[in-house]
């Protein structure tokens, strides 16, 4: 009897400690369940941890809406919404290159589905009122510019002139229907026949920024060429045809 409840009784005490062994196995699984990261990071075959999906898709939803609201911004600035506050100065680099006058392409008639473009979608004017509007603000008998670091060289009937200029400021015009623009003006340092005291830039940017085109005003007085708003020869880069300006300026 003796021997026997001895040996039942070490198997008792056995079996407890398995138990007991078993339970605490299950509490620290279940612990480190609890504080490990809910897939935050995973790991590639090298080892190397790398952001989920999830952590993907998020930065890309913010990266998308601060996309839109650069758009957006940009947008009002073209159409000349914009504080005092965010005009900056900027450099002749900004439009540097060769440029080409887009009258002739009036005058040939291959911006005349810009003007059917602007008559269909704006309906201020007929197409042929747009045309008439737009002749008076292209035209220019400077048919080419070509812009090197200081230097400007213009192109008048066959026949060139170069000069450099200098950086002479800024001027902010606002417009009788309310929105505004800025003249960023360039002076001539040292005479040179055929070519003007000053030229005002205006590419509806407000801030160092390379054109895609310009609006170019030139004269030998500085603050009467501020009121002109009624011929404004535009340039765009040379190297594209009459097709691909119209295409642009549609897309404008």
């Amino acid at each position: 009897m003796k021997i026997s409840f001895a040996k039942g009784l070490s198997i008792l005490v056995f079996s407890s400690l398995l138990v007991a062994c078993q339970t605490s196995d299950s509490s620290e699984s279940e612990s480190a369940d609890e504080t490990t990261p809910s897939s935050s990071v995973v790991e590639d075959s090298s080892g190397t941890p790398e952001q989920t999906s999830e952590s993907h898709t998020h930065e890309g939803e913010h990266d998308h809406d601060h996309s839109h609201a650069h758009d957006e911004e940009t947008e009002q600035i073209y159409n000349g919404y914009f504080k005092d506050s965010q005009v900056k100065d900027r450099s002749l680099s900004d439009w540097e290159g060769d440029w080409q006058s887009v009258y002739p392409y009036l005058q040939d008639g291959t911006l005349d589905e810009v003007f059917a473009d602007k008559a269909e979608h704006e309906g201020d004017m007929t197409a042929k009122e747009y045309k008439e509007y737009y002749n008076k603000g292209y035209q220019t008998d400077v048919e080419r510019i070509v812009i090197q670091g200081d230097t400007v060289t213009m192109y008048k009937n066959g026949e060139e002139s170069s000069g450099e200029y200098i950086y002479d400021g800024y001027e902010i015009l606002t417009y009788d229907a309310g929105n505004r623009g800025v003249r960023y003006i360039f002076k001539l340092e040292e005479e040179a026949e055929g070519l003007p005291q000053y030229i005002q830039f205006s590419d509806h940017s407000i801030y160092p920024n390379e054109a895609g085109h310009y609006h170019l005003y030139w004269g030998d007085d500085r603050e009467a060429l501020l009121e002109e708003v009624l011929n404004w020869p535009t340039y765009y880069p040379t190297k594209m045809d009459g097709h691909d300006i119209a295409h642009e300026m549609m897309a404008h």
